[in-house]
C-alpha cells in the first residue's frame, strides 16, 4: 500500500473511532412498563408504526444532559387537571397524578430552556396509561419565544395540517412507557413546542413528561 494511502486510510480510521468514542447511548430513564400484551383492537395502517418490540438504544453525544429538566412551561391554553411544571418534573410513570389534560381542539405546550442549546434528542410522554395513539403531533424548536422566526421542525404527522403548522409525513406512533424519542441533529435552540390534537380514546390533548437532551451551545 502506498504511505499516502496507508496514511489517509489510517486517518479516516482515527476519526471514525473518535467519533464513535464520542457517542454515547442517551441517558434516559424510562418509567415502568403499563402495556401487558397488544391487544388485537389497536388500529393497523401504513401510516401508524408498530410498537417496538425491544427499548431503543439512542445514541447522543457523551455529556448530554436532560436541558428540560425542571425549566418553565407554557400553553396554548391552561390545563384543567394537574399543573404545566409537571411536564419538566421528570416523573413520568402511568398514574393519573402525574397527567396534565387540557381541553379538546389543537393545543400545544412551550418549555423555555433557558439559553440556546444544541440538541441532540427530544423524548416525550404524552400518556401511556393506555394504549393510544396522539394525533397531529407537531414538534418545533426556535430561538424565538414566539415561534415566528428561525423555527425548525423536528417531526410532524399532521398530515391534515390540523394544528395549522403544514401538513406532515411522519407516522403516528403508540403511547407505551418507551416514550417517543426525536432525534434532534444537534440544532440549536432555546425554545421547544409541541403540539397535539386528540387520541384515538378522546378527544383530550394528554401530556406526562417531555426532555430535551442537549450541550451548551457554541
Amino acid at each position: 500500500m502506498l504511505p499516502a494511502v496507508a496514511a489517509g486510510l489510517a486517518l479516516a480510521l482515527t476519526a471514525a473511532t473518535a467519533t464513535a468514542e464520542d457517542k454515547a447511548p442517551l441517558p434516559i430513564k424510562l418509567p415502568e412498563p403499563t402495556l401487558k400484551g397488544t391487544p388485537e383492537d389497536l388500529p393497523k395502517n401504513p401510516n401508524i408504526e408498530p410498537i417496538p418490540s425491544k427499548d431503543e438504544v439512542f445514541l447522543a453525544p457523551a455529556g448530554v444532559k436532560n436541558v428540560a429538566l425542571g425549566r418553565p412551561v407554557t400553553s396554548s391554553i391552561k390545563p384543567f387537571n394537574g399543573e404545566l411544571s409537571q411536564i419538566t418534573d421528570g416523573k413520568k410513570e402511568a398514574v393519573d397524578g402525574d397527567t396534565v389534560e387540557m381541553k379538546k381542539g389543537a393545543q400545544y405546550v412551550q418549555v423555555d430552556l433557558g439559553a440556546d442549546f444544541s440538541i441532540y434528542a427530544i423524548a416525550m410522554w404524552h400518556d401511556h396509561r393506555y394504549v393510544q395513539i396522539i394525533h397531529s403531533v407537531v414538534v418545533e424548536v426556535s430561538d424565538d419565544p414566539e415561534f415566528k422566526t428561525g423555527v425548525t421542525t423536528l417531526f410532524n404527522n399532521d398530515r391534515e395540517n390540523l394544528c395549522g403548522q403544514g401538513a406532515g409525513t411522519d407516522r403516528e406512533f403508540f403511547e407505551t412507557h418507551r416514550g417517543k424519542i426525536l432525534d434532534a441533529k444537534g440544532v440549536k435552540a432555546r425554545y421547544v413546542r409541541c403540539y397535539s390534537k386528540g387520541s384515538t380514546t378522546g378527544a383530550l390533548n394528554c401530556w406526562e413528561e417531555l426532555e430535551v437532551y442537549g450541550l451548551p451551545a457554541k
